[in-house]
């Protein structure tokens, strides 16, 4: 029988400005069919049942979640997140351990509205395996290059062990939450959570993921998204 985490805590970073978009509002709140990338993740945040609650860091002069149905869900709590994504994850950490400090942290990007309920309870059920916890990832297909600053090509990167990062990200809160804090404070190049954790010296699991699991971080991922989540 899997041990489940006492209490899961699902965290999205929402605080980001998206600039690479170049809208006229934060990406996260772009339409993706008939409601935006942010409601979308949140649906199915809120859905999966061993999720208690969601915590969603915005910037502190967010004007556009408010205007969300989702902002009403009983599941949702909100905290003020900060300059950087790391920033605002710890935010919502702080909140977490406050209140439970034994709970587990589900660290999801905002923008990645085509995430499963299947690939988050394959996560979770990884603590039997990585009780120190783990994050999706995909395989990476491509041939990988390496290049000089000029753009040539130095040379080919053996891909066979390199992983594409997805979220969510799985960690114990408390573990998380002083691991993240002690990189911020040391000015360690943090670019996930898995990252701060393989700062101090933890070695997180990889769970293999969905491709579909994309990140919308430019306009054509926009169609990208609706693609595959019709397919869903």
């Amino acid at each position: 029988m899997r041990n489940n985490p006492r209490s899961i805590f699902a965290i999205v970073p929402a605080a980001g400005i998206g600039s690479r978009m170049g809208a006229d509002k934060p990406k996260q709140y772009l339409m993706l069919g008939q409601q935006s990338i942010l409601a979308h993740t949140l649906d199915t945040l809120f859905a999966h049942p061993e999720i208690e609650q969601v915590i969603v860091a915005l910037h502190p002069q967010d004007h556009y979640f408010s205007q969300l149905p989702q902002s009403q869900h009983p599941k949702l709590i909100q905290v003020v997140g900060g300059g950087e994504r790391a920033d605002s994850v710890l935010a919502a950490l702080d909140y977490v351990y406050s209140h439970h400090p034994d709970a587990w942290a589900l660290v999801h990007d905002a923008a990645r509205p085509c995430v499963t309920l299947t690939d988050i309870s394959r996560l979770i059920e990884s603590v039997d395996i990585y009780p120190q916890g783990a994050i999706l990832a995909a395989p990476v297909r491509d041939t990988m290059k390496r290049s000089d600053a000029s753009g040539h090509i130095v040379n080919t990167v053996d891909r066979t062990l390199l992983w594409h990062a997805l979220t969510p990200q799985f960690f114990p809160a408390s573990i998380l939450r002083r691991h993240l804090s002690a990189a911020l404070a040391a000015q360690a190049p943090i670019t996930d959570e898995a990252s701060a954790m393989e700062w101090a010296g933890v070695m997180p699991g990889l769970v293999s993921g969905r491709v579909d699991n994309i990140k919308v971080t430019h306009p054509d991922d926009l169609q990208l998204a609706v693609l595959f989540m019709s397919q869903q």
